[in-house]
């Protein structure tokens, strides 16, 4: 008799594999959110001019400043009026235990890739999907690898942010 292979992929993630989840889009971005957001990552550094200077941010190709590659305009409540919330998968989407028992899950990181860059007004839209995942045995016992894309557009259609993330689950 042979053993059952063990798997913590789920219907749910069967099913939500490459479809974009529901979209949420955020406040317009003001300049005093990109000027409070560079001062307190760049803190205590003085900031680029570009991301709070309209005098020197008018002499650029952009002709005004740009937020920081960095700045999340989900940082506050959603245009909605909806709290902010966790964006991803649903949970009927994640991984599980085939005996019920909960999974311990990690980090595995994370890679950007930039588009244009946020402006004040800009109105920034995200959707989020499924790629894929692998499962192995690893030294805590089986493991599964799951990769999820996000996506930012502004306005105009124009791709913001794509983030790549890994999430690893025993």
């Amino acid at each position: 008799m042979t053993e059952r292979q063990i798997t913590y992929v789920t219907e749910g993630m069967l099913e939500a594999q490459r479809k974009w989840g529901p979209s949420r889009t955020s406040y317009p971005i003001t300049t005093t959110d990109i000027r409070r957001w560079a001062m307190a990552t760049y803190y205590p550094e003085r900031p680029p001019p570009i991301y709070w200077d309209d005098e020197y941010a008018a002499t650029t190709r952009w002709k005004t400043i740009i937020a920081p590659p960095d700045f999340n305009p989900f940082a506050w409540t959603l245009s909605t009026g909806a709290p902010t919330k966790r964006s991803g998968p649903s949970l009927n989407a994640q991984p599980r235990h085939p005996e019920g028992k909960p999974l311990t899950g990690l980090n595995g990181g994370q890679t950007d890739t930039y588009g244009v860059p946020m402006r004040p007004g800009d109105v920034v839209s995200t959707r989020s999907r499924l790629l894929d995942w692998t499962e192995r045995e690893g030294r805590f016992g089986h493991t599964i690898y799951v990769r999820t894309e996000i996506e930012w557009k502004n306005q105009n259609d124009e791709l913001v942010r794509t983030r790549i993330s890994t999430s690893i689950r025993y």
